[in-house]
């Protein structure tokens, strides 16, 4: 598949996701490409888009909610002595091109304009692969250049003042049931325990389903977890968690992040088992 379709992932043969390239959404929304809907092999939904308490949660994707103070996450900006304030400061990711794309995955190019101007460019390669006949692995890896010719630097809500909102970067928006999810990592149960914390992996399980997550490279490692199960279910690898981060110009910014989909409810063995799987360690 070429050009400007929008990909489905497919693996053993079956739909597990659809890309969604140009996406038709008010500027509020900081409009951006994203997965919706993902599924596990035995066809359970496992994303939201657009949901009622948070219209700018779209799917899986790749979202930050302070680029040199543009909005590239959708909705209120967090503002110093203010609060949750609403801007008129949003950015959007325009997709530019594939540069291939197929049912195993794609690899695409970004625009990411605010204001008129591209502040950065992104590379995003997105390959999905069977685990086994229960599982398969989402594998996402994102690059931004910067394009200016000043130093861009990334924050989020808690490097902006408000602690434990440190969301910014790889984000998955799951499935809301009547009871939240189980979370937990090999050091810890509990939205509590494993918030804000780094963790080789991290598996948020649902009524008959369950997500494992694992930052693939040191570096990505490097980033704790954000993670709401209480007031939604969202996982995310935070790229600004104690202080912004400066990207230079010409400098490019990579992360990394591998997800376990499987049918069922893990226990933390088994999502360590098909992590080591699919990640190769």
């Amino acid at each position: 598949m070429t050009g400007d379709a929008s990909p489905e992932l497919r693996v053993a043969g079956r739909p597990v996701a659809r890309y969604v390239t140009r996406p038709e959404l008010p500027a509020r929304l900081s409009p951006r490409p994203f997965l919706h809907p993902v599924t596990t092999l035995a066809g359970i939904p496992v994303t939201e888009s657009g949901p009622a308490d948070h219209l700018h949660h779209l799917g899986v994707g790749v979202a930050v909610p302070d680029v040199e103070g543009h909005n590239f996450w959708g909705g209120r900006t967090y503002v110093r002595d203010r609060g949750p304030t609403e801007l008129d400061n949003h950015g959007a990711q325009r997709h530019t091109a594939f540069r291939h794309s197929g049912p195993g995955g794609f690899d695409e190019e970004l625009s990411w304009v605010a204001r008129g101007a591209e502040l950065l460019r992104e590379r995003r390669t997105v390959n999905a692969a069977e685990l086994t006949a229960t599982a398969w692995a989402l594998d996402l890896t994102f690059a931004l250049t910067n394009t200016t010719g000043a130093p861009l630097t990334l924050g989020s809500p808690a490097t902006n003042g408000r602690p434990g909102a440190a969301y910014g970067g790889f984000f998955w928006r799951a499935r809301k049931e009547d009871a939240a999810p189980r979370v937990l990592t090999a050091g810890g149960e509990g939205e509590a325990a494993v918030h804000g914390r780094r963790a080789d992996w991290l598996a948020l399980a649902g009524e008959s389903w369950t997500l494992v997550f694992a930052g693939a490279g040191e570096r990505t490692r490097r980033d704790p977890w954000f993670v709401r199960t209480e007031e939604y279910p969202g996982v995310g690898s935070s790229l600004a968690h104690d202080d912004r981060v400066v990207v230079a110009p010409g400098d490019t910014l990579v992360r990394r992040i591998v997800t376990v989909v499987a049918d069922g409810r893990l226990d933390g063995d088994g999502a360590a088992a098909l992590v080591r799987r699919a990640v190769g360690r």
